[in-house]
């Protein structure tokens, strides 16, 4: 396995089917799940490349960039053991020059979700997203399905800049309570661990209405609410609980065909998110 660490190190581009999973550290089954699709669609005579970045353009404060896990070691080694071929570990100051002026903005579905709570946040991951494009040229790329909203915006970001990479979206991989996992589980309280189950399981008993035929948005949220405040601690707030559009994200007044519903959850300042399609 080759590990590097500036771009004048990238090998050259490669003949064979490339696939990348972008990180930014703190690996665990779901990005083994990733790291394995890769491994299906590159092939076997194919490469892997993994990068792992902690990208500091997508973070809006210096706190929670701070309090991000970071397990190099078990990170290479978890790459080591699926077979990965090359490790992209840049720092801030190799991947970004001092003077770096340049951004990559989306101006449509970065409104919603995410977007409407995090200014910058999708700058930030276009343009790492690109740049490691441009720089690692893979031929195909992977992202898991738990961040929904960033998979939708790589798709736009590829298919309006017509960069030359297919894209494939892995559904959420989960813990057996149900929790998505997520780098960020690692910050949970212990007791905050144990209470975040409530995320999905109200998830799934909100799409469970769609058995009957209801169509009428606030019958869905009501539900979920419900579900998600439920005996919760006093320390869980939720930051947004949305119904949208699987394509452009905007909110949808009846689900009468693909809907997609999603929710941010606050466990102190640990921010948990999930969704499900409907």
């Amino acid at each position: 396995m080759l590990q590097f660490s500036s771009l004048a190190d990238v090998p050259p581009e490669p003949s064979s089917p490339s696939a990348l999973v972008p990180t930014m550290g703190a690996l665990h089954e779901g990005h083994a799940m990733l790291i394995r699709k890769a491994r299906e669609v590159a092939g076997p005579n194919g490469s892997v490349m993994v990068s792992i970045f902690l990208n500091p353009l997508q973070f809006e404060s210096s706190a929670d960039l701070t309090a991000y896990p970071q397990t190099i070691e078990e990170d290479l080694l978890l790459c080591r053991g699926l077979g990965v071929d090359r490790v992209y570990t840049p720092s801030p100051s190799e991947f970004y020059a001092d003077n770096h002026s340049i951004s990559v903005v989306e101006n449509s579905l970065s409104r919603f979700l995410c977007g409407a709570n995090r200014p910058g946040h999708f700058e930030g991951v276009c343009t790492v997203i690109l740049k490691l494009f441009n720089s690692l040229r893979p031929s195909h790329a992977i992202f898991g399905k738990k961040d929904y909203q960033q998979l939708a915006i790589i798709r736009r970001l590829v298919r309006d800049l017509s960069v030359p990479v297919e894209l494939h979206g892995v559904e959420t991989a989960r813990e057996a309570d149900g929790l998505a996992l997520s780098s960020r589980n690692l910050t949970l309280r212990p007791e905050h661990r144990r209470d975040a189950s409530r995320i999905y399981r109200a998830l799934l008993t909100a799409r469970d209405i769609r058995k009957t035929g209801e169509q009428r948005r606030e019958i869905y949220l009501q539900t979920a609410r419900t579900r998600l405040n439920e005996h919760s601690p006093p320390e869980m707030s939720i930051e947004y609980l949305e119904l949208v559009n699987r394509e452009t994200l905007a909110p949808v007044p009846k689900v009468t065909g693909p809907a997609l519903l999603a929710t941010a959850v606050l466990y102190n300042e640990v921010r948990l998110i999930d969704n499900i399609e409907l």
